[in-house]
């Protein structure tokens, strides 16, 4: 009988040539080690984030329905209930994106092992493959997506949609979906549009692009502050971070800063205290 030990070689060059148009599948990622990560699609990996960019949840002013709801179901998420996938829309700067960091930091704060982990908007497309590796974790993780929308011709809506409620396997149970974004349906007005007048039926076309938003169970509104909102917020602001003004000053400066912005918000308050504070030489924790 011949040796057959000189094939082998031959079959380890055919074995790396499959690996290559076949790699091989990845182990379930540990996410043990930090509370927050970023998806990295390219990589096919979650980058630990050391040091989330978040502020107390009870400095977030004017929006306490929006607090309690979302704080809610985030809890009985975290608890391991049952919890609906969240869309929060509406005004810029009024702290859609802050709301969801500050109630992952009060959850994680509560002794629940909570993950949080951004996914970027132009990597929806790879959503399938990230929430197939998430699946494969012990883990509890709100998988959270800054500014989302759409624009004509972007078909990765579809995954999306299928990933949130369609398909036979459905969401995995130890994740949720929150997304931020200023259109209430994810979609400008003109692709509606452009869709109704194209389609062979076309309530059924504008119907498909509306009901992506139909698929979150929980919307959460935000919407433009008033002056005294505005105020609430920097007082807040000015008494966490012990910043020495007068009120009379405190006020006129705050109204010059929201006038030279043309606009009242969350964000221009905390931008008016950071200036605030970077005059009175400190710095700003988070």
């Amino acid at each position: 009988m011949s040796d057959p030990t000189h094939i082998i070689p031959f079959l380890e060059r055919i074995a790396k040539a499959l690996e290559r148009f076949h790699p091989p599948l990845f182990d379930p990622p540990s996410l043990a080690a930090n509370d927050a990560y970023v998806w990295e699609a390219k990589s096919a990996h979650f980058a630990a984030i050391d040091q989330v960019n978040v502020l107390d949840l009870s400095l977030l002013q004017g929006i306490e329905l929006q607090k309690s709801t979302l704080l809610a179901n985030s809890l009985q998420f975290a608890n391991g209930f049952a919890a609906n996938n969240a869309l929060l829309w509406g005004a810029r700067g009024m702290g859609k994106s802050s709301l969801i960091k500050a109630i992952h930091k009060t959850v994680t704060e509560q002794g629940l092992p909570l993950k949080l982990i951004e996914i970027h908007r132009e990597d929806i497309d790879s959503l399938p493959q990230c929430l197939q590796l998430i699946k494969e974790c012990d883990e509890r993780v709100i998988l959270f997506c800054d500014d989302l929308s759409f624009e004509p011709n972007d078909a990765s809506y579809k995954s999306l949609k299928a990933v949130l409620e369609g398909g036979l396997e459905g969401r995995p149970q130890n994740t949720l979906f929150y997304a931020t974004s200023n259109r209430r349906h994810l979609m400008p007005r003109d692709m509606m549009e452009n869709e109704r007048s194209t389609a062979i039926n076309p309530s059924e076309a504008v119907e498909e692009k509306i009901s992506l938003s139909d698929r979150f169970g929980l919307w959460v509104g935000f919407h433009n502050c008033s002056q005294k909102t505005y105020l609430e917020m920097i007082d807040q602001y000015v008494g966490y971070y012990k910043l020495d003004i007068d009120k009379a000053s405190l006020k006129s400066e705050a109204i010059e800063w929201s006038a030279t912005r043309g606009s009242r918000s969350g964000r221009v308050a905390w931008q008016f205290i950071q200036d605030l504070a970077g005059r009175q030489k400190k710095r700003l924790g988070t």
